[in-house]
């Protein structure tokens, strides 16, 4: 998109020197709970979601107002299931948060909160002491990645479809299963990063590295970690000097932050690219396993999908990724580092995945709450 230096009035003003992706104007928790306002979301977010989820606009925002609803429950429904607790998604079925138990007592307690009940056989600590187990393992490349899914009640592992026979592929899965209960699904692509070289868009560069900005934070922004090292000089849509990585991982994680200066400056929006109306940000209340999630990058702006999967654990050929969310949003390369919302709420920056956003793909992104926290950021809200 074209745009120019002039100062201008209002947000319009603000989002001249944002670049592309999310921006900031009031600082917040790092867990911000959902703000009540007039809409569930920009027309921008809905139209997505129609497009993508092959949803009709009413149909957005009914699934927005439940999803909205189920985040509030989670953690109330967490509570009433104490140890017999095995993990929770959103049904978008029933419009609610459904919950997976393991002792039928604690059902009544659980549906009290506004969820639905599933009796289960393992608890979300012993599917969790499973991937830690197989965490621990050397991973080989055909191997995707592998979560926990409360829904199957046991360890999912991505094998590549055509790695699926390969000896060290079988000797990664028997030792897995040792480790507890476990399913193999097959995934047609490795994942991969979605950094890419100097080519055109509204990006931020370091080096040759094309990257998406991800959210607005007090003093800069966060992105992917494998976009920047620390102390890489960034620039920005116009190559002009933006300010430095002040923090990096990558692998392990994948998150990093940058600190804005030299004229730049941020507001609390994810921009719309001149096609479509901005979202505004109001707060990173971590949507449910299920929930509508939608992403935009540099490359291929929006798009839409779900939320499939929590803490898993990615398997790039740059070394493992931990604690990761996967989603059926699809992502290209220069997308890395931008911003996943679900609503008006923040989800996480763009790490990888595989496909396109011609024939589709699944895109993982790292918790924005979880970079907060790492590097005691403050997300700018609306």
């Amino acid at each position: 998109m074209r745009r120019t230096t002039t100062l201008r009035t209002g947000l319009s003003a603000l989002l001249l020197l944002g670049t592309w992706a999310t921006a900031a104007a009031l600082p917040a928790a790092a867990d911000t709970p959902p703000r009540s306002t007039g809409a569930p979301a920009s027309s921008a977010l809905l139209s997505a979601m129609q497009r993508d989820l092959g949803l009709t606009r009413d149909e957005a925002e009914a699934r927005l107002a439940a999803e909205k609803t189920a985040t509030a429950v989670a953690h109330k429904a967490r509570n009433a299931a104490g140890s017999a607790y095995g993990g929770s998604w959103y049904d978008a079925g029933s419009g609610k948060l459904a919950v997976a138990v393991t002792r039928a007592a604690h059902a009544d307690a659980v549906r009290a909160t506004g969820a639905t009940v599933r009796l289960v056989r393992f608890s979300a600590r012993q599917l969790d002491a499973a991937k830690k187990g197989i965490d621990a393992l050397s991973a080989p490349a055909g191997v995707g990645s592998w979560h926990v899914d409360p829904k199957a009640n046991k360890v999912v592992v991505d094998v590549v479809a055509a790695h699926r026979d390969d000896n060290d592929v079988r000797a990664f899965l028997s030792r897995a299963r040792e480790a507890g209960p476990v399913t193999v699904r097959e995934t047609p692509a490795a994942p991969h990063t979605f950094a890419a070289g100097t080519v055109g868009g509204d990006p931020y560069y370091t080096g040759n590295v094309r990257c998406s900005i991800g959210f607005s934070v007090h003093g800069g922004f966060v992105t992917a970690g494998h976009c920047g090292s620390p102390s890489a000089a960034v620039y920005g849509w116009d190559r002009s000097y933006i300010g430095n990585f002040q923090g990096s991982s990558f692998p392990g994680n994948d998150y990093a932050w940058v600190h804005v200066g030299s004229g730049w400056w941020t507001v609390p929006v994810v921009l719309g690219w001149g096609t479509v109306p901005d979202q505004l940000v109001r707060g990173s209340a971590e949507a449910p396993v299920g929930a509508s999630v939608c992403r935009s990058g540099s490359t291929t702006h929006w798009h839409c999908g779900t939320v499939l999967a929590k803490n898993e654990t990615v398997n790039y050929s740059q070394g493992a990724v931990h604690q990761m969310t996967k989603t059926s949003v699809c992502a290209e390369p220069g997308d890395s580092g931008g911003s996943f919302i679900s609503g008006d709420q923040a989800q996480g920056v763009t790490s990888g995945g595989w496909g396109n956003c011609g024939s589709g793909g699944e895109t993982w992104h790292q918790p924005v709450n979880e970079i907060l926290n790492r590097y005691g950021l403050r997300l700018h809200t609306a």
